[in-house]
């Protein structure tokens, strides 16, 4: 007797439908897995096995084929062993056969039957929804995620036992519900704000400015001065997630193993701050079971590189392709994923290896061979694609011991909505969110300049070297100034404020 399941696996953050058939035949005792199975599911009929067997349920001693359809798609994780162990129930009648086809079933088993989380829940809840099925049977542990879909039952178990309670129909289970609006509501908090910052007016001027466009931006400066602390708290002013970016974003998560599952939803923009000896995998995303790297974890909020120069030479120019198109594509031989990766880049570094060229206090220990070696790990093009680039020098002790605070992330957040809502209302007809996000063809529409302006950029560029991909950042940069000044125009004082912001092209020597 055939008895077929439905199941899915992640490809990329997507979830694929897939068919799990199992055919009992006669024979010697075998258990086969076809079907492009990995090791993780080749390894799931010693677990499935003793799980039926603990559950108080036969295991039939026939020849026992599984086969994973289709069978092009490489499956991977362990998902599978619900699926599979419910269909060998059914196939020895069990089970009645026809409520296999109203849900999708996921779900590890434990030797005892118990029913362990898993990764791509929700994904597989969109995919339950787009079949057009009943709904989903999956562990407890994931419901929460899943109930963020809409329209269809997810049924969550903590045993084997329960499944064949339910399916057979002689228990009920309640359908879980929650409320995504108030969920998304309570996880919303930070734990920290802007006004705790002493001093460095000028790189949280930048920080607002980089904010309300979605601009890309690199501190520079001593070490303690305080990088870190302003790349923390730079979340905290920008516009709220909205729902449809906080489920990709959660999805993104739940792919990875990351989410945190009592919550069920991210609410607040991720801020994610790798070592600079993260493995090529782990920033990019990838490895023998993909996985989301780093730079995807971080979509929807804000990737902090922190001692920018000490990262590999290869991972920092594999951002280039995200901060270009949004998405990291990871090719191997055996498959293709792309995974959404639209994030603000906010980079640190120091001036040399020491960290003290240009302090007055310190004295630097570097020659200038060293320095030009230390700053130039960054290459040209990765540099051209950081809008803004700001200086982060020493705070003075006045600054430190001053009573009075500095502006709160909530004041600082009104304006930077504003000025987004000006560029929503500008890019209506458009898929561009932001100034960041101008195209060429739409800097030369949407950027128009006065001769004044125009004969600063032409000094800027005579004087500071800089490169096509720079002028193009000004403008705009500019076009985020006046924007968070509420006026139509772009005036010369806010190309020279976006100006000052490539300073650091003749800064590096």
């Amino acid at each position: 007797m055939i008895v077929k399941a439905i199941s899915s696996t992640v490809i990329g953050i997507d979830s694929h439908p897939v068919t799990v058939e199992v055919d009992l035949a006669a024979g010697l005792p075998l258990f086969s897995t076809v079907g492009l199975p990995d090791v993780a599911v080749r390894e799931s009929k010693d677990r499935i096995k003793a799980a039926i067997k603990n559950s108080g349920y036969p295991f039939p001693g026939h020849h026992v084929t599984v086969n994973l359809a289709p069978a092009d798609i490489k499956k991977e994780g362990t998902a599978f062993d619900l699926p599979i162990a419910v269909a060998i129930l059914t196939a020895q009648d069990l089970l009645p056969a026809a409520p296999l086809a109203d849900y999708l079933l996921l779900g590890e088993l434990s030797l005892d039957g118990g029913v362990k989380g898993i990764h791509g829940a929700l994904s597989a809840a969109f995919q339950t929804k787009a079949m057009g099925i009943r709904g989903m049977i999956l562990p407890r542990e994931n419901a929460a995620e899943a109930a963020l879909v809409t329209g269809i039952e997810v049924i969550a178990v903590d045993h084997l036992a329960e499944v064949v309670e339910f399916l057979s129909g002689r228990a009920e289970i309640a359908p879980v519900r929650i409320d995504v609006g108030e969920l998304f509501r309570k996880n919303r908090d930070y734990p920290f704000d802007f006004s705790e910052i002493r001093g460095q007016q000028q790189a949280k001027r930048a920080l607002e400015v980089a904010a309300a466009g979605g601009h890309n931006l690199l501190m520079i400066g001593p070490p303690g001065a305080g990088k870190t602390m302003l790349a923390q708290r730079l979340i905290t002013i920008l516009p709220d997630l909205s729902l449809p970016e906080a489920i990709q974003t959660t999805k993104i998560f739940s792919v990875a193993g990351l989410l945190d599952r009592k919550e069920g939803i991210l609410g607040t923009r991720p801020f994610r701050a790798p070592h600079h000896t993260i493995s090529d995998a782990g920033l990019v995303g990838g490895g023998h079971v993909p996985r989301p790297g780093e730079i995807s974890l971080a979509h929807n909020g804000v990737l902090f590189l922190d001692e920018l120069p000490e990262f590999k030479k290869n991972a920092l120019e594999a951002l280039r392709q995200p901060l270009e198109d949004g998405r990291m594509t990871i090719t191997r031989s055996s498959y293709t994923a792309t995974y959404p990766a639209r994030f603000m880049l906010i980079a640190a570094m120091n001036p040399c290896p020491c960290g003290y060229y240009g302090e007055r206090n310190h004295p630097c220990r570097c020659t200038p061979q060293q320095i030009r070696q230390y700053q130039g790990k960054i290459s040209g093009p990765l540099l051209d694609r950081i809008d803004i680039h700001v200086e982060v020098p020493s705070v003075r002790y006045r600054d430190l011991a001053a009573r009075e605070t500095g502006e709160s992330s909530a004041a600082i957040k009104d304006r930077i909505e504003r000025a987004r809502e000006i560029q929503k209302r500008r890019f209506a007809d458009d898929e561009t969110l932001f100034n960041a996000r101008l195209s060429d063809r739409q800097v030369r529409i949407l950027c128009p300049i006065d001769d004044d302006s125009r004969q600063l950029i032409e000094m800027a560029i005579d004087r500071l070297g800089l490169s096509a991909r720079a002028h193009t950042r000004i403008l705009k940069v500019a076009r985020t100034i006046a924007d968070l000044e509420g006026v139509p125009e772009i005036r010369p004082s806010h190309v020279a404020e976006a100006i000052q912001y490539r300073s650091l092209d003749c800064r590096l020597i």
